[in-house]
């Protein structure tokens, strides 16, 4: 199942001081439910939320979910807005149906 969230991506930039910085923008993004491996509440931007460096009209509550995805041999992480048991439900992973494989 694809599945629409919203990404926090991350870029570097120079300040007026002509130092390196960092900066936060939202994008959409588009997830194949399939290739999701791990989902984990992500601190971090919790804290840089609170701090007032993130995108502004964000609620200072917001929580932040940090997916693994598998690319093979391979695996990328992204930090998507949505707390764990949001993105999970989203994503449609429910973990009451479990399956007997091979067995």
């Amino acid at each position: 199942m694809i599945v629409k969230l919203i990404e926090i991506g991350r870029s570097s930039q120079l300040s007026e001081a002509g130092r390196p910085e960092e900066a936060y923008s939202l994008k959409e993004i588009f997830i194949n439910s399939e290739h999701v491996v791990c989902l984990r509440e992500d601190e971090t931007f919790k804290r840089i939320l609170k701090e007032g460096k993130l995108v502004d009209g964000l609620d200072e509550r917001q929580s932040f979910t940090r997916i693994y995805l598998d690319r093979g041999q391979s695996g990328i992480d992204l930090t998507v807005v949505g707390a764990p048991g949001l993105i999970q439900q989203k994503l449609g992973l429910n973990t009451a149906t479990k399956e007997l494989l091979k067995g």
